[in-house]
C-alpha cells in the first residue's frame, strides 16, 4: 500500500479504496492456510479502519502456492514484503528461513503483528515496520534479496512511488516478486507492461486463468538510483 502524504494515516480512504457494503461491519475472522508444510492461522479484521487491508486476497494465496511449488529458497535470505496487509506472504518467507521485514502503513501494523506472533516462534526472524512507497523507503537498506508484494498494484496515482521503492529496496542482484489481480479498471496492465520494465528485466512466471492473477518476476536492468 502506498500514500503519496506525509501523514498515512489522516486520510486513509485515498489509500484503501472500499467496495460499498464490504466493511459496512466491524468485525474478525480465523482462517487456515497451509502451504510448504506450514499451517497458517491467520486473523483479518474487517472494517472501515483497514478497508482493503483487512482481507488475505487471492494474489497472496497464489504467491504463496508459487513459493510452495517452485521450492523458492528463503533460507538466509534478507526479505521484505510491501503494503503486507495481514502478512500472510511475508510470515511464510519467515517460516522458510528468511530474514524478513514485513511492511505496510501505519495503521495496519497492529494486526500484522497479531499474524506474526501467532505465527512465527519466538526466534522466528520477522520484523513488522511501517512504510509509506516514496516517503520513507530511504530509511531502509538497498540490498533486499527478496522483495515480495501481493495485489499491491491497483491505484495508479501511487505506481511511480511504487516503483521509486522497488529501484531502493531490490539489491543489485535481487529479485522482486510481485503477485496481482490483472484488473484493467485499475491499470495493472499499464504498470507491468511499460513503467516496470523501464528499470527491471521483468518475466512473467506464472499466471492462474481461473482467478487472473499474475505472477511476474523482475531483476535490476542496470546501475540502480544513487
Amino acid at each position: 500500500m502506498a500514500d503519496s502524504r506525509p501523514d498515512p494515516e489522516s486520510e486513509p480512504d485515498s489509500v484503501f479504496p472500499r467496495e460499498v457494503g464490504l466493511f459496512a461491519d466491524c468485525y474478525s475472522e480465523k482462517s487456515r492456510f497451509c502451504f510448504c508444510g506450514h499451517v497458517l492461522n491467520i486473523t483479518e479484521n474487517f472494517g472501515s479502519r483497514l478497508g482493503v487491508a483487512a482481507r488475505v486476497w487471492d494474489a497472496a494465496l497464489s504467491l504463496c502456492s508459487y513459493f510452495e511449488s517452485h521450492n523458492v529458497d528463503f533460507r538466509g535470505k534478507k526479505v521484505i514484503e510491501l503494503g503486507a496487509g495481514t502478512g500472510i506472504v511475508g510470515i511464510l518467507a519467515a517460516l522458510q528461513g528468511g530474514d524478513v521485514t514485513i511492511t505496510d502503513l501505519p495503521l495496519v501494523l497492529e494486526q500484522i503483528q497479531g499474524n506474526v506472533q501467532a505465527n512465527v516462534p519466538p526466534g522466528g526472524r520477522a520484523q513488522v515496520r511501517a512504510l509509506s512507497w516514496g516517503i520513507d523507503q530511504h530509511v531502509f537498506p538497498g540490498d533486499y534479496d527478496l522483495v515480495l508484494g501481493a495485489d499491491i498494484v491497483y491505484l495508479e496515482s501511487t505506481f511511480p512511488l511504487l516503483l521509486g521503492t522497488l529501484r531502493h529496496l531490490c539489491g543489485p542482484h535481487g529479485t522482486i516478486y510481485l503477485a496481482s489481480k490483472m484488473r484493467e479498471e485499475h491499470g495493472a496492465e499499464s504498470f507491468f507492461q511499460h513503467l516496470l520494465p523501464q528499470h527491471f528485466h521483468l518475466e512473467l512466471a506464472q499466471r492462474d486463468e481461473d482467478e487472473n492473477v499474475n505472477i511476474y518476476r523482475a531483476r535490476h536492468r542496470g546501475p540502480r538510483p544513487a
